[in-house]
């Protein structure tokens, strides 16, 4: 099953259509928008960081403010991808491996900014009066494909046991077992308590601990990493120096796999790339949606700004850390090994911090994807299908932290394509209604539009 499994994932879901689709959509959509999230970058920075401390607008609709709804996507893609996937991409597809990450990066904050402003488009209130939004709304609502809403929820159900859960709780226990030799039978029951107190109160306490979570996790994630850096100042350039040379030539011997190419380093980092930003799958979307905005691309602009953060500040810190410890190219150790290792080897205690990082990281991306599942399920079958759904989640949360997951990595990485397909294709042919929210935003970026403000007009074409 694993290897057929992998074959899938190398040659089709992963391999040479999904990076075209993946690439072009990014491509053809900062086309279509005109690169404004770059060419007023300003802006989105105005709109984002320069927002976070100010007192909140009472006269816009929402269920959270826009920095809980960006904490809250940001506990799901600031996860063990940072730090355990990073090693992992490095490992096996080589230095140049991040290079394609900065790639998809780039592209992925146009996407994530495109996918979140057509979430917050089309969201409705379901039946307690929470706002509520996604692929699955833009899709049956924009597209009139009522079937394909239904598929991308499937997915999103079945990539919330791997990629959002047990994928995240093993690396919880793996860490734990190495740093604190805390048995893993110990850390599933606690974990699987944990998540299960903050996921029955649905999507106010899920961002409630988000927002105070993610900063203080980044911040010290992001200190530790900046030490070891200016420790090792010296052998910086060397590391950034491989990775551009890798990305074009590949490695001659990375880890266990000998003749790493181009292509192969590509895939590796855009795969992971897109596992740690999560920019085209549609996840994210799911949370911003609740954002109490008074439109749709103002929050958009929280999207943009969360892959920046994730990929270009997080996942390069680690990157660099990594490289320049060596011990990416050693074949003996594992992901979680290697990035304990690189801080351990270069600050007295460094691997504590990797290990708590890995922790809070990975609880928060757990109760994260809980939600975006927790709405797809709700698309699908109504909300009297939650309590089972929140049983067998916990449970799994436990079963991650004891069983070997070498086979949900893949599995992950399946659903996680399957999400992605129906999502980018949403986006081609939305982006007429993409580019008129856009143009509507930035033509007056600091207005702020009265609560009964009607998009309408904007959401009439289905092309």
């Amino acid at each position: 099953m694993l290897d057929w499994i992998v074959w899938l994932n190398t040659n089709i879901i992963w391999g040479i259509p999904m990076l075209i689709l993946m690439l072009g959509t990014g491509v053809f959509l900062v086309i279509r928008i005109k690169g404004v999230i770059f060419t007023r970058f300003g802006t989105v920075m105005a709109n984002t960081l320069k927002t976070i401390f100010k007192k909140q607008v009472n006269d816009v609709e929402g269920t959270i403010t826009p920095f809980q709804a960006v904490c809250t996507a940001l506990a799901a893609t600031v996860g063990t991808g940072n730090i355990v996937g990073i090693a992992i991409a490095i490992s096996i597809g080589g230095p140049g491996a991040i290079f394609w990450m900065w790639i998809c990066a780039v592209l992925g904050m146009v996407t994530k900014f495109c996918e979140t402003t057509l979430a917050v488009a089309y969201r409705e209130k379901n039946a307690k009066g929470d706002f509520v939004g996604g692929p699955m709304y833009y899709i049956s609502k924009g597209l009139g494909w009522k079937k394909t809403s239904v598929a991308f929820c499937v997915f999103a159900v079945f990539a919330s046991f791997g990629v959002g859960n047990m994928v995240q709780a093993n690396a919880v226990s793996s860490g734990l077992k190495l740093s604190f030799h805390l048995s893993t039978y110990v850390t599933g029951i606690i974990l699987a308590a944990l998540v299960g107190l903050v996921i029955i109160g649905g999507i106010k306490r899920i961002a409630a601990v988000a927002e105070t979570l993610v900063p203080f996790m980044a911040a010290m994630y992001i200190i530790a990493a900046v030490i070891v850096l200016i420790i090792n100042a010296g052998k910086i350039p060397a590391a950034i120096q491989m990775i551009f040379a890798d990305a074009f030539k590949g490695s001659a011997a990375v880890g266990g796999f000998a003749g790493s190419t181009m292509l192969y380093a590509a895939r590796i980092g855009i795969a992971r790339g897109v596992f740690t930003n999560e920019a085209g799958l549609g996840s994210a979307p799911i949370a911003h949606a609740s954002a109490n905005t008074d439109h749709p691309a103002r929050q958009g602009c929280w999207g943009a700004f969360e892959v920046f953060f994730d990929t270009i500040i997080m996942c390069t810190v680690t990157a660099l850390v990594i490289i320049t410890s060596g011990l990416w190219s050693d074949s003996s150790m594992d992901g979680t090994h290697i990035s304990l290792s690189a801080f351990r080897n270069t600050i007295p205690g460094g691997e504590y911090v990797v290990s708590i990082g890995i922790v809070l990281f990975a609880f928060a991306t757990i109760i994260a994807w809980y939600y975006y599942a927790e709405k797809a399920l709700e698309y699908i079958a109504g909300v009297k299908v939650i309590r089972l759904y929140q049983i067998v989640f916990v449970l799994l949360v436990f079963v991650g932290c004891i069983a070997e997951v070498d086979v949900v990595w893949e599995l992950a990485d399946l659903f996680n394509g399957l999400m992605a397909i129906p999502n980018l294709i949403a986006l081609f042919a939305l982006s007429t209604t993409i580019v008129k929210l856009t143009s509507d935003f930035f033509k007056d970026a600091k207005r702020i539009r009265p609560k009964d403000t009607s998009f309408s007009t904007f959401l009439q074409t289905k092309k």
